[in-house]
């Protein structure tokens, strides 16, 4: 994930907001749900047309000072929630007409510089990593997993071509002297034969780290599930990705929800499941050159969405068997 920041820091830019706006309609009313509220971008425009309302969660206690001056401004129309969005099933919405939901899975430039977050490689803080909500840290991880447990965050979470080679060097290293984070930065570069000039040598470990200590697998796999049940009859659940990995998740679980295959091929046709979404364009959207221009890290946004066919609540889906593997390793953080 990257994050939605622009080179003037002080302004903060919600990416594909237009994109989202037009496809959300908010214009009609009706109930939204931001599931990664952040600084409220996305918020602020929904509530801006009359007849709508917010309910906005994020995992991140220090967003509920910016959700407190949006509440002033909007009493009766927004609520705020310091949950995860695997925790989206939670909440009481019998009586909400919910035409939306919304996730942008990247992350802000006020989180990135924030020093106990531990987010940044730039960074003098704690090995840290901990969006909110969390059961253990960077720190932990590095200094107490295995070689092959880490070799195996670092390859299917970073997608990192020299992931053993660097969990072997941790190991090495951590004997001598506790890893923190330009430790980690430091180990990195030495290691790593081949140097990629657009990006810093440790971008891909510590994205592959932040993935892991926030488990952000399994919270969007069961984020997409709830909020695809939740959704009225032609809601639309909209989610921008930042990195490949979000993206063949999302775009296998709307292929999934879209087309009329069986959720397993032993299936005779006449089990196969009913068509519940409906996707009306195949690619996704991406931002435009302006906002490229006013908003550089934007270049690696995607969005999809779907539509909602029905009110249906009940429906099959093979997406954790799909994802077992992934899953599979989120869980070495259970010893932790």
């Amino acid at each position: 994930m990257e994050a939605t920041i622009v080179q003037d820091k002080t302004k903060h830019y919600p990416v594909l907001l237009k994109e989202i706006i037009s496809i959300i309609s908010p214009q009609y009313g009706g109930t939204f749900i931001d599931c990664t509220f952040g600084q409220g971008g996305y918020t602020e425009k929904i509530l801006s047309f009359k007849g709508t309302k917010v309910i906005a969660l994020d995992r991140d206690k220090k967003c509920k000072e910016i959700a407190d001056k949006i509440s002033k401004r909007f009493e009766n129309r927004f609520v705020f929630k310091n949950k995860k969005f695997s925790q989206l099933n939670q909440l009481k919405l019998k009586n909400e007409n919910i035409k939306g939901v919304i996730f942008d899975l990247g992350f802000s430039y006020s989180q990135i510089k924030d020093v106990e977050k531990g987010l940044s490689f730039n960074s003098e803080g704690e090995l840290n990593m901990q969006m909110g909500i969390n059961e253990f840290s960077a720190k932990e991880a590095i200094n107490m997993l295995s070689a092959l447990e880490l070799e195996k965050i670092f390859k299917f979470f970073g997608e990192e071509n020299e992931a053993k080679k660097i969990a072997n060097q941790i190991i090495i290293s951590r004997k001598k002297k506790e890893i923190d984070t330009q430790g980690l930065v430091k180990l990195i570069e030495k290691t790593k034969r081949k140097k990629n000039f657009k990006i810093h040598s440790a971008t891909k470990i510590f994205q592959a780290l932040r993935i892991f200590v926030n488990k952000e697998i399994s919270e969007l796999l069961n984020g997409l599930i709830s909020a695809s049940k939740i959704l009225k009859k032609d809601g639309v659940l909209a989610v921008v990705t930042f990195h490949s990995l979000e993206d063949k998740i999302v775009k296998y679980f709307f292929k999934s929800l879209s087309e009329n295959k069986s959720i397993s091929r032993y299936l005779p046709q006449l089990n196969q499941r009913e068509i519940l979404f409906k996707i009306l364009e195949k690619k996704p959207k991406t931002p435009s050159l302006k906002e490229l221009k006013e908003n550089i890290p934007s270049r690696s946004a995607k969005l999809r969405y779907m539509i909602k066919k029905d009110n249906s609540y009940n429906f099959e889906t093979d997406i954790f068997n799909e994802f077992k593997n992934l899953i599979e390793i989120e869980n070495f953080g259970n010893k932790l």
